[in-house]
C-alpha cells in the first residue's frame, strides 16, 4: 500500500451530509464542551464493554504536548494529501505552527472498533467501526445502553480546534484474531475548491489512512502499530482491546492544561460517580484516571467528597429497603425507584464542576438516571429553609421504560423532555417528576414527635425537615446560645427572623440588641448588650468584676473528622483564673421551653471539647483557664432533628 494520506469527500451525485450540519447536531447544549466530552465518551466506553466480563472498564483522559521526538512524524504523516487552504482545512496550520497539544480519551476492557470498515458491508450486528467513523445517527444496538442515536461522538470534533481526531483501536475480527486499526478524521465545514478550470464542492469531511482503494481504509496490523508508535501514541498490551481517540489541539475553555485536567477529573466524579462505587460486594464497574504531561491528577472519591457522598448514600437508600417505588396510576406503570437522604451540612464552596450543574452552596437535588446508571441530570427540588440543611435523591428509571426515557433525552443526554414524546410516554415522564415532587414534599413536611409524659411538646417542631426522625439522620434545625454569669443562666430568645418550623439562614442564634434580665446574686438589673457584633452578659457595680462570657458572632456548623459539629466562639474578658462549662439542651420553641431529659430513643447534644487559640482541643467537661483576649471555641455534636442550645457558663476559681 501507499503511505497514509488525507482524502476529502466531494459531494456525490446523490448528495451527502455536510460537515457543518453534522457538527450542529448537538444543538446548543447548556453544558460546556469538556463536560459533554466526559459524558459522551464515557457513555461510549460503557456501551462498548465486553458483555459477560467481570473486568471493569478502564477509562482515562491524558493531556500532553507532542514532543520534538515525534513532531517530525506528525508533520510528515499528517500533512500528506491535506488540502492547502487554511479555511478549508485548519489542521495544516496547527501542525506547521510548532508544538501540538493533544487530549486522548482511552478505554480498555472494551470491544474496540470492530466489524467491517466499509459502510456498505456493515450488514451484521458487529459494526462499531462504521458506526463511529462513517455513519451518523444510527440507533443504538445495545439493550439498556447509555446512548441513543450516536450524535454524541460529534463532541470529539467540537473540542478539537481544527476539528480533527485520530482513532487508534484494537478489536477481534470475525475470525477471532486481534487487529489494530488507526485512522484520522476531520469534520470541519463544506467548501468549494477550484480544480483546473472547474469548481468542485466538498462536504468538509476528511479521512486519513490507506487511500489505495476506492474508499479510505484504516491502517491495520503492524503498519498501524508502527505508525502509532511514530506519533507517540501508547501501544496496546498483548491481549488488550479498546479504543483511544486523540483530540488534536483541544479547546480547554481558557484553562491551563493542568487546571483543565483537574476540571476533567472533578467532572468525572460528578457525572460518573455511579460507576465509581462498589455495590452489593461487587467492585466498581469502571475505573477512571486523568493525567497531564505524564503526571496523574487525583479524581475525587465520591464516597468521601461533599456533596457527592450524599448522592452515594441516596443511591444506596434507593437500592435498599429505604427506597420507594414510584408509579403512574393512569395508565398503570412502574416508573422507577427513588431514594432520598438528608443531612446537616455547612454551606459548601461551589466548584467549577458543580456550578456547571447549577449546584451552588446548597444541595437540594435529585440525580436522574436510566438503568445504565449514567447521570442524566441533577434536578433541583424545593430549597430547605436553611443553608445548613441539605438533601439529595437518586431516581433510577425502571428497565421496562428505558426506551421511553431515552427518547425523552436530547442528543447530549442531559435532560428528560416529556414534550418531545407522544402519549402515553409523555405522561410517564411528567408523572415521574410529579411523584418525585410528592416524595420531596413528604420529606420537607412538618410533623412532630412528642415527648411521652407531661411536657407533650414536639421536639421536631423547630425543624421543617424530617419530623419524626428523633435520633435519625437529619440533624439540627437551628441553634441558640444562652448566656450565664456564675450559677445564673439566661436563655436568649429565638433567632431573629425564624419561626416554628424554620430557622435563620445560618441555622444559628442571633442575640437581641437589648434585653432585660435579673442578676440573681445581687438583685440588680443587668442588660444583654451587643457591641460590634459581640454578645455579652455583663452587670453593673460589683458584677463587672465577675467573670463573664462574650459571645463572638453566631454559632455555626463545620465538618470535623467526617462529622458535622456546632461551634460557638467566645472570650473571657475578665482577668483571673476561672472555670468554664457547657450546658447543652434542646429548645422547645413552640412552648418557649427547653429539654434536658430526652425521650427514650432520642439523643441529646454532646460536648466534644474546648478549643483554644492555638487549635488544641481539651476534651474535659469543664476547663480552668485564665481570662483574657484568647478566642475560645466550644465544640458540640448537635442532636438530630432539634434546635440545640449552647450555653457557656463561667465562674471564678480561687487560686489558693
Amino acid at each position: 500500500m501507499t503511505e497514509p494520506r488525507w482524502y476529502s469527500q466531494p459531494y456525490p451525485p446523490e448528495g451527502a451530509s455536510a460537515a457543518d450540519g453534522i457538527r450542529n447536531q448537538l444543538g446548543r447544549p447548556q453544558l460546556d464542551l469538556l463536560t459533554i466530552l466526559v459524558r459522551e465518551s464515557a457513555q461510549n466506553s460503557w456501551d462498548a464493554r465486553r458483555l459477560g466480563s467481570s473486568t471493569p472498564v478502564d477509562y482515562r483522559i491524558d493531556l500532553w504536548t507532542v514532543g520534538p521526538a515525534h513532531m517530525h512524524a506528525w508533520r510528515e504523516a499528517l500533512l500528506a494529501g491535506a488540502p492547502a487552504g487554511r479555511e478549508e482545512f485548519p489542521l495544516g496550520a496547527t501542525i506547521r505552527n510548532g508544538s501540538v497539544r493533544v487530549l486522548a480519551v482511552s478505554d480498555r476492557g472494551t470491544r474496540g472498533l470492530g466489524g467491517p470498515t466499509r459502510a456498505d458491508n456493515a450488514v451484521g450486528p458487529e459494526r462499531d467501526f462504521v458506526s463511529f467513523i462513517r455513519n451518523i445517527g444510527e440507533p443504538r444496538d445495545r439493550v439498556l445502553g447509555g446512548g441513543t442515536y450516536g450524535f454524541g461522538k460529534g463532541i470529539f470534533y467540537l473540542v478539537s480546534a481544527p476539528g480533527t481526531i485520530l482513532v487508534h483501536s484494537r478489536c477481534r475480527t470475525a475470525e477471532g484474531r486481534l487487529e489494530t486499526r488507526l485512522i484520522g478524521c476531520t469534520l470541519w465545514k463544506s467548501y468549494t475548491a477550484v480544480e483546473g478550470l472547474e469548481k468542485r464542492r466538498y462536504t468538509g469531511r476528511h479521512w486519513w489512512g490507506d487511500t489505495s482503494g476506492d474508499v479510505v481504509e484504516p491502517l491495520v496490523g503492524r503498519l498501524a502499530e508502527v505508525t502509532a508508535h511514530r506519533l507517540g501514541l501508547k501501544p496496546f498490551g498483548p491481549d488488550e482491546t479498546g479504543t483511544t481517540v486523540v483530540v488534536v489541539d483541544p479547546l480547554l475553555d481558557d484553562l491551563a492544561p493542568a487546571a483543565a485536567a483537574d476540571y476533567l477529573a472533578e467532572t468525572i466524579a460528578w457525572h460518573l460517580w455511579p460507576k465509581m462505587i462498589a455495590t452489593d460486594g461487587r467492585p466498581p464497574s469502571m475505573r477512571f484516571s486523568v493525567s497531564c504531561d505524564g503526571v496523574e491528577r487525583p479524581i475525587p472519591d465520591p464516597r468521601n467528597t461533599r456533596p457527592l457522598d450524599m448522592f452515594v448514600a441516596a443511591y444506596e437508600a434507593m437500592t435498599g429497603a429505604e427506597g420507594q417505588d414510584l408509579e403512574c396510576h393512569s395508565p398503570k406503570r412502574r416508573l422507577g425507584r427513588l431514594g432520598v437522604v438528608k443531612r446537616i451540612r455547612p454551606p459548601m464552596e461551589p466548584s467549577r464542576a458543580s456550578r456547571t450543574l447549577n449546584i451552588e452552596s446548597l444541595v437540594h437535588h435529585v440525580c436522574l438516571m436510566r438503568p445504565a446508571e449514567l447521570v442524566v441530570t441533577y434536578r433541583p427540588g424545593p430549597k430547605p429553609p436553611s443553608e445548613n440543611q441539605a438533601y439529595a435523591g437518586v431516581f433510577r428509571a425502571d428497565e421496562t421504560l428505558d426506551e421511553v426515557y431515552a427518547r425523552a433525552e436530547p442528543p447530549t443526554h442531559d435532560a428528560w423532555n416529556p414534550e418531545s414524546l407522544e402519549k402515553p410516554d409523555s405522561t410517564f415522564v411528567r408523572t415521574t417528576f410529579k411523584r418525585i415532587n410528592e416524595a420531596l414534599d413528604r420529606v420537607l413536611s412538618l410533623g412532630g414527635v412528642t415527648r411521652p409524659g407531661a411536657s407533650n411538646v414536639a421536639l421536631g417542631a423547630a425543624s421543617v425537615f424530617f419530623s419524626g426522625l428523633v435520633g435519625g439522620a437529619w440533624g439540627v434545625g437551628g441553634a441558640t446560645a444562652y448566656t450565664g454569669t456564675g450559677d445564673t443562666t439566661v436563655r436568649s430568645p429565638r433567632p431573629r427572623g425564624s419561626t416554628a418550623g424554620s430557622t435563620s439562614d445560618r441555622s444559628s442564634a442571633q442575640a437581641p440588641r437589648s434585653g432585660r434580665v435579673m442578676d440573681a446574686p445581687t438583685g440588680t438589673d443587668a442588660s444583654i448588650a451587643d457591641s460590634d457584633g459581640d454578645r455579652s452578659m455583663g452587670g453593673v457595680g460589683a458584677s463587672r468584676l465577675r467573670p463573664r462570657v462574650v459571645y463572638l458572632n453566631d454559632p455555626y456548623y463545620v465538618e470535623q473528622n467526617d462529622d458535622v459539629v456546632l461551634v460557638q466562639e467566645f472570650r473571657l474578658p475578665v482577668p483571673g483564673l476561672q472555670r468554664v462549662r457547657a450546658e447543652l439542651a434542646i429548645a422547645l420553641p413552640g412552648a418557649g421551653g427547653r429539654e434536658t431529659d430526652p425521650p427514650i430513643g432520642a439523643s441529646m447534644p454532646a460536648l466534644i471539647g474546648w478549643e483554644d487559640g492555638s487549635g488544641d482541643v481539651i476534651t474535659s467537661e469543664t476547663h480552668v483557664t485564665e481570662g483574657g483576649e484568647t478566642t475560645w471555641r466550644v465544640i458540640v455534636r448537635p442532636a438530630p432533628d432539634t434546635v440545640t442550645e449552647v450555653g457557656v457558663h463561667v465562674e471564678a476559681v480561687d487560686p489558693r
